[in-house]
């Protein structure tokens, strides 16, 4: 695999070679229906601009396609150049629909992901409900036996000084 380093550089050695200012580079884009701005071109073309990092795809690849005509077969190109193009489309077009199933794939886990969000939120909610009843509960139950200690306390209290009982144990 060619790293972008080499690519820039034989882009700035076909356009030495063709002449060809930023302005005729931008032209050629827009034929095939690709655009970026001036600057961009000339941050490409730039000295020492082989060593800094460019995206395929938005950068490199349209100002690859103008300079270098790879993705349009033509009559005069002899077999191997035709060959070779029909197989850069082929695997341009296998990296779009791979690209495509990516992002069909991502939607799916991102749906899939605010559906399992939702029922866990939901479960929370519930848990944290019947947590809030128990409480409650609880909370009742506590203050019952408060009660019934306090009642229970108060009839131990009565008993042990009800003057009968003086009478009974004798």
């Amino acid at each position: 695999m060619t790293n972008t380093k080499d690519v820039i550089l034989k882009l700035k050695e076909v356009r030495d070679e063709k002449q060809l200012s930023y302005g005729d580079i931008l032209e050629l884009m827009e034929k095939n229906g690709d655009y970026l701005s001036k600057s961009t071109i000339s941050r490409v073309f730039q000295d020492g601009s082989e060593d800094q990092s460019f995206r395929y795809e938005e950068t490199i690849r349209p100002i690859a396609k103008a300079l270098l005509d790879i993705e349009t077969i033509e009559e005069d190109d002899t077999t191997d150049i035709k060959a070779m193009k029909s197989l850069l489309k082929l695997k341009i077009a296998r990296i779009e629909e791979l690209e495509t199933l990516l992002e069909n794939e991502k939607h799916k886990y991102h749906e899939k992901l605010a559906k399992e969000s939702k029922h866990f939120q939901d479960s929370l909610s519930f848990m944290t409900h019947q947590i809030a009843l128990k409480d409650k509960r609880i909370d009742a139950l506590l203050e019952t036996t408060t009660e019934l200690m306090t009642t229970n306390n108060r009839l131990v209290n009565q008993l042990m000084e009800c003057p009968l009982r003086e009478h009974n144990e004798s």
